[in-house]
């Protein structure tokens, strides 16, 4: 079972490598990538010495194209599909249909993997991608059970991989459409939930507000910790009482389902974070690798250490962990 860490920069990707991932997954610096925020992401010689870095190492990089190009833009993400190819990235990760046929048609050597933008949450539909285009792995949403994970993994000859470890969507990605109800643009198309453009904080009488064009995201009573505004991670007002109605902003941590993602063959574990500092990804990335270590050797003895819950806890959004849809526990 693999590591697969973010880059949202070279001292990032760097960062990962030296501290035990598998796999790097960066972006460029445009809206092909789902980060795209200023200050993050690689240009075309960062990701040459970036895939420099790692292959010396003998680890890997995947490019993530996992945005929906449109009808006047096709050019910049075929683009991306042939500098992948060209500069020797070793897979690319991708959402759209149409980018999936004209990778697996101009460059039938590029190893495909579906991202989890793709909405794939059937083994069905993930049968379909590697039918058609030669998928070689799929990352499922963060929507599915255990129960869920595990019929997929049986019913698939495609590798799968799960998020581990980071930030939490209960949306089905690729299919959200919230950021582009309040901003105009959508996350699916311009690579960004909450685009900064469209963040304010304001200081009022009743404490901090954080809104999203205009909209009021959430109130910060004085000395709270405040989050970054996203309407899935905002408190809302629900028949009378106010709350994270529709999800609250913790991380998702799943170190302690090691030995069940092993027993049913899951290929790989993600770490959330591109948008996330150095100093996040190699302490992320050097517990995680050690967890995935010691749970090969202890199989169902396996348990998480404390010093490695505290270290996630350090890291985790909202310092508060959650196994998500895993244990599904919210209304």
């Amino acid at each position: 079972m693999e590591l697969v860490c973010p880059a949202g920069s070279l001292p990032a990707l760097k960062a990962a490598l030296d501290n035990g991932a598998d796999w790097v997954y960066l972006g460029l610096r445009d809206d092909t990538n789902a980060r795209n925020f200023a200050g993050l992401n690689f240009d075309p010689p960062a990701l040459a010495e970036g895939l420099a870095y790692a292959h010396a190492r003998g680890r890997k990089v995947l490019l993530a194209l996992n945005t929906y190009p449109q009808a006047g833009n096709w050019d910049r993400w075929t683009g991306a599909v042939d500098l992948a190819a060209a500069r020797g990235v070793d897979a690319i990760i991708v959402a759209d249909l149409g980018l999936l046929e004209y990778a697996h048609r101009a460059h039938p050597a590029l190893e495909l993997h579906l991202s989890v933008q793709g909405s794939a949450t059937s083994h069905e539909a993930i049968n379909f991608y590697h039918q058609h285009f030669g998928v070689r792995r799929a990352v499922l949403p963060r929507v599915l059970s255990l129960a869920q994970v595990e019929a997929v993994v049986r019913q698939t000859p495609v590798e799968i991989e799960v998020f581990g470890f980071g930030g939490l969507c209960v949306m089905v990605e690729g299919r959200c459409q919230l950021s582009a109800w309040a901003c105009g643009d959508s996350p699916n198309t311009r690579g960004a939930c909450s685009p900064a453009h469209a963040v304010r904080w304001e200081e009022s009488a009743a404490g901090l507000d954080s809104r999203l064009n205009g909209i009021l995201i959430d109130r910060y009573a004085p000395g709270e910790r405040a989050a970054y505004p996203t309407l899935c991670k905002g408190r809302f007002e629900v028949e009378g009482a106010t709350y994270y109605a529709i999800e609250e902003p913790a991380s998702l941590n799943t170190l302690e389902l090691l030995p069940a993602f092993l027993r049913m063959g899951v290929r790989a574990v993600k770490i959330e974070g591109r948008q996330r500092s150095p100093a996040y990804v190699a302490q992320a990335t050097r517990i995680w690798r050690q967890a995935i270590d010691a749970a090969r050797a202890q199989g169902e003895r396996f348990a998480p250490r404390a010093e490695w819950m505290a270290g996630l806890g350090k890291l985790a959004e909202g310092s508060q962990q959650t196994l998500g849809a895993f244990s599904r526990p919210w209304k």
